[in-house]
């Protein structure tokens, strides 16, 4: 594995930072979090013209033909800017399933318009039980030639609010089921839950909502694994930009914060925590960088699941110590709503819990081990 940044990825980096420091302020994300949809129609439409939501999409669907890696540099970039909105639950629960599994027609109708910015979608798989296994899907889903059919309840459904489509997991007499579902429509039901990131996550009942089969009857956790690993890959690069931004902060703070007449940074302690937060940052870029190359350059399927589960069991709980380490140089400042690093604090545990916690992934690196 070549640990270097391409050309044509360090440009991508830098163009992206550039560009979100100006498009997505600190302002823009208190903003979204009062915000009923949680997003900017205008900065969403700034994105598209950057090529963004494209960036996976093959060429002759409209996109630009980039790998995983590539995203994962840009996702680094966006957890740097807690960029709000449904950017990855678009590109992640959209555009990837239909990559993987969606037929040609489906390709040609929705690929398109996600890398032009003109739809939105999520990925409803979650329920009640709060399990990420197959077992975990139970919503009904009745399969008829093209058209699918679900009725049960999804949870922590994130931009359900503002989603024109749904890649919605069900369960059929044959297994496991996926399909496209329009929003728009009676037997769909969204309710907006409180969340500690104050991002949006809703609850989705599903009554007799219709929409096109996606992949197979039977054939849909299969399907979804792709889907899900690359997904929580990119959580975990969303938290490892955090994870740096976080630090600085915390560290020019310690340089400037003066206390018993010097900066807190000179004391034993602060230097410790910011040593540790930083050797945090660093583990956790490389084994996360380590899972996106494997998925990006299609290495052995067991190989590949290990490593995404090692570093989300690394990520989440390393970025949470870096989280935690910020809010302790800042004392309890650190903590109100005038200070920026609470941002920080709290978009951690969102990503973190995303497709299961340390503890989750840690037991599935252990049945891999084979003990």
């Amino acid at each position: 594995m070549d640990l270097g940044l391409s050309e044509t990825q360090e440009l991508l980096k830098n163009s992206a930072r550039d560009f979100l420091e100006n498009e997505s302020p600190e302002q823009l994300v208190r903003d979204m979090e009062e915000d009923d949809a949680g997003y900017s129609p205008e900065l969403w439409s700034k994105m598209a013209e950057q090529g963004w939501q494209g960036l996976l999409v093959p060429e002759e669907h409209g996109g630009a033909g980039f790998d995983f890696l590539d995203l994962a540099v840009l996702l680094e970039e966006f957890g740097r800017a807690l960029v709000p909105g449904p950017f990855m639950s678009t590109v992640l629960g959209g555009a990837v399933p239909i990559m993987e599994i969606g037929s040609d027609a489906q390709k040609a109708e929705f690929l398109p318009r996600i890398a032009s910015g003109d739809v939105i979608f999520t990925l409803a798989l979650t329920e009640p039980s709060a399990r990420f296994d197959e077992e975990g899907v139970q919503a009904q889903v009745t399969v008829s030639g093209d058209e699918v059919t679900f009725t049960g309840t999804k949870l922590f459904v994130p931009d359900a609010n503002v989603a024109d489509y749904m890649v919605v997991a069900g369960r059929s007499s044959n297994g496991v089921v996926l399909g496209i579902v329009a929003t728009d429509q009676a037997g769909v039901e969204v309710t907006q839950l409180q969340t500690i990131a104050r991002d949006k996550q809703a609850e989705v009942k599903l009554n007799g909502a219709t929409g096109q089969l996606l992949g197979t009857d039977g054939g849909g956790w299969a399907a979804l694994q792709p889907v899900i690993n690359k997904y929580t890959v990119a959580e975990c690069a969303y938290l490892v930009g955090l994870a740096q931004m976080d630090f600085e902060i915390s560290v020019d703070y310690a340089k400037e914060r003066v206390q018993f007449g010097r900066p807190i940074g000179s004391f034993q302690a602060i230097q410790h925590k910011a040593a540790d937060m930083v050797t945090d940052v660093d583990g956790s870029r490389f084994i996360m960088y380590k899972a996106a190359w494997s998925l990006a350059t299609d290495q052995p399927a067991a190989d590949s699941q290990m490593s995404v589960n090692m570093a989300k069991a690394w990520c989440s709980e390393a970025t949470r110590r870096v989280v935690a380490h910020g809010q302790q140089i800042h004392g309890g400042i650190g903590f109100t709503k005038d200070y920026k690093i609470q941002l920080y604090f709290r978009r951690q545990k969102r990503a973190e819990l995303a497709f299961g916690d340390a503890d989750y992934h840690r037991e599935l690196v252990a049945q891999q081990l084979g003990i």
